[in-house]
């Protein structure tokens, strides 16, 4: 899912249960999609009416999240 909003691909409906869709789709995964807004990992890109869709965005956590693990020595 964060790769998707990495690659422009995915919207949340503004709301307070933010549904993520990607590609147009809703997501199948709504549970997931709600603890990602909740916990700080995505947020809309911009503020809208609630009900309508916007695109979505990584916050810093959420790049960290990306961010590949140092490798063991």
């Amino acid at each position: 899912m964060l790769r998707a909003v990495v690659a422009g691909r995915a919207q949340l409906r503004c709301s307070s249960e933010p549904d993520l869709f990607i590609d147009g789709v809703p997501c199948c995964d709504q549970y997931l999609a709600h603890t990602l807004a909740h916990d700080g990992f995505i947020e809309p890109a911009h503020q809208g009416a609630v009900g309508t869709l916007v695109p979505a965005a990584l916050t810093d956590a959420g790049v960290a999240a990306l961010a590949p693990a140092p490798a063991a020595a």
